[in-house]
């Protein structure tokens, strides 16, 4: 196979949200996506919404029937063992590039592969997929933390250029801190929008949404703008007595907040003087408080 055919013959194995996406998208950029595998109902409804006609086969099929590219899309903990088992069947080519698209995975796990002659991609996509139609408009801009062997480079540079992207390329060693500051960025921002829409909904605020989207937004877009320099609030200018007062109603209406927002709020404050947004002397009395409620908690 040539680095940079001009389409490529491709089968997905894994239709979760991610991987009926990436296929619909690829198919898109004018690549033949000649089967998918997927075991689930809701998995099977994907390709029939978003890569209709293709065959739906076992994964060991789609192997076989993706000459080109071989995209599996796979839970992290699932992928070894898939790779081991479609390396272990003879179903894997010389020269038929291997992909997956796990954040927290490199090369490594793609180690059976190789030793048949398939060469590796690491092909992760920086977003948040429904698993619809709507994901195709997000992909256009979008980075893909890429892992490749140097040969590989100009072929993993040109497919996720189809997919609208940009590649950024994560070392082998880096794929878990990699994948830790996005799960950390976006996974738990979604955890911290709920709670703090729940602690509205628990002051009696009936639409938190509408009170939590322009000042998140705002939030959001200044932190990717300013840094540490966007940050404001109680933690930041050393208000103890306020932080006490949050924590002592969290304690009776939402003890089970309370863990996080003392490890947040420490966090914040550790980034504010080190960002010489608050004084040291100025955040003794905070961080005491902070100190004295992690030891009731641990209590």
């Amino acid at each position: 196979m040539s680095a940079s055919p001009r389409q490529l013959t491709i089968g997905v194995i894994g239709a979760g949200r991610v991987g009926a996406v990436l296929g619909a998208a690829l198919a898109r950029a004018g690549h033949r996506v000649v089967a998918a595998a997927g075991v689930s109902a809701a998995a099977k409804d994907r390709i029939d919404s978003l890569l209709p006609g293709t065959d739906v086969r076992p994964a060991h099929e789609v192997a076989r029937a993706a000459t080109d590219l071989l995209l599996i899309a796979v839970p992290d903990d699932s992928l070894g063992a898939v790779v081991a088992g479609l390396a272990s069947t003879g179903v894997l080519r010389p020269g038929q590039v291997v992909a997956h698209t796990s954040g927290a995975h490199g090369l490594d796990v793609l180690a059976p592969a190789v030793a048949v002659g398939a060469r590796p991609l690491a092909l992760h996509p920086a977003m948040t997929f429904t698993g619809t139609a709507d994901d195709l408009t997000r992909l256009p801009g979008i980075s893909y933390g890429v892992t490749a062997p140097t040969p590989l480079r100009p072929f993993a540079v040109r497919l996720v250029a189809d997919l609208g992207g940009v590649p950024e390329w994560v070392a082998e060693p880096d794929r878990p801190l990699y994948h830790a500051a996005l799960a950390h960025g976006a996974n738990h921002l979604v955890t911290l929008v709920n709670e703090a829409a729940d602690r509205l909904r628990d002051a009696g605020v009936s639409q938190p949404e509408k009170v939590l989207g322009p000042l998140l937004r705002a939030a959001l877009e200044n932190a990717l703008r300013l840094g540490d320099a966007a940050l404001t609030g109680p933690v930041s200018r050393g208000d103890a007595g306020t932080i006490a007062r949050h924590l002592d109603r969290l304690a009776v209406t939402a003890p089970e907040s309370v863990p996080g927002y003392l490890a947040l709020a420490r966090r914040t404050a550790d980034r504010a003087i080190a960002a010489g947004r608050l004084r040291p002397s100025d955040a003794e009395s905070l961080l005491g408080v902070l100190a004295d409620r992690n030891r009731q908690v641990a209590a």
